[in-house]
């Protein structure tokens, strides 16, 4: 039995819309998946953090261990339109010893959107000069999802 053009139009609709439908769900998986990237030391914090594709910031996170004093923690944008665009996100102060950082952008701790979103090329500075550094120790996690 021939088909009509009619049929197949609609047979040729329905598959695509399959395919809408499981791509949507990929999407929908990966925004979900946070990857969690790291860093640690005894001197000054000045890492960049990103991912091959387009992100938004879910956490930052820092531990301190041993020495004494604070100082802010900065983070920027290091734009991949080149200086004249890099921007200064936000800084958290007086943080150190006694004081561990855990910061979501927009206060949730998995927002979706996060009001932070890079381009593939973009990164994201933390920075933070040791009050004492070779005495007191810091850990660095930082939580990064894929963003559609």
């Amino acid at each position: 039995m021939a088909s009509t053009p009619a049929q197949l139009v609609r047979a040729f609709q329905a598959n695509l819309a399959l395919q809408d439908a499981l791509l949507d769900r990929q999407l929908d998986r990966a925004r979900d998946r946070v990857i969690t990237k790291y860093a640690s030391g005894s001197g000054n914090i000045n890492n960049v953090f990103d991912l091959d594709v387009p992100f938004r910031v879910v956490f930052v996170r820092c531990h301190f261990t041993g020495g004494t004093g604070t100082a802010g923690m900065i983070l920027d944008l290091n734009s991949a339109q080149g200086i004249p665009h890099d921007t200064r996100l936000t800084t958290i102060t007086a943080v150190g010893a006694g004081t561990d950082v855990f910061y979501t952008p927009g206060g949730a701790a998995i927002a979706d959107p996060s009001s932070w979103s890079f381009q593939s090329s973009d990164q994201l500075r933390v920075k933070w000069t040791n009050p004492d550094a070779g005495n007191m120790n810091w850990g660095l996690e930082v939580g990064l999802a894929p963003s559609a």
